[in-house]
């Protein structure tokens, strides 16, 4: 028998994103479609790289492509919930980053989900992985706990 993950906390992410649930986010059983978690950890993860100076979509040589994602739910969340999304970097490799993200409704301490979002940093051009840039390594870090 596999052991099911607890829930983290608030206490467990080193960076926070607050987002507002939309009313289309709901599915026909009243709650978040779980597709909507994906769309918020790619949110959460591309919010926090552009705010610190490591993406812009538009115009960087290098951008980050995702490699592997999963999610493990514990609560419903719905419209109109507000979302914080937690962030933290769990492992830095030569040109990857592995983040893990959990979703806290409204005022909840446990997530109602959380899962795990890899990236792959490469070149626009070719789409080949570079090396992280020491200051991109450093900026990285800095979510590690």
């Amino acid at each position: 028998m596999v052991s099911r993950a607890h829930p983290h906390t608030r206490r467990d992410y080193a960076a926070f994103t607050h987002i507002t649930t939309r009313w289309a986010d709901n599915d026909i059983y009243g709650h978040m479609n779980n597709a909507v978690h994906y769309q918020l950890f790619d949110t959460t993860v591309n919010t926090h790289l552009m705010q610190i100076g490591l993406l812009d979509p538009a115009n960087s040589e290098t951008v980050f492509l995702v490699v592997d994602t999963g999610c493990t739910y514990f609560a419903e969340m719905r419209f109109p919930d507000t979302i914080t999304a937690g962030l933290r970097v769990a492992h830095l490799g030569t040109s990857s980053v592995r983040y893990q993200i959990a979703l806290f409704a409204n005022d909840d301490d446990s997530a109602a989900a959380q899962g795990h979002f890899t990236h792959v940093h490469v070149a626009r051009s070719d789409r080949r992985p570079r090396p992280l840039t020491p200051p991109t390594r450093q900026a990285l870090e800095a979510l590690h706990k």
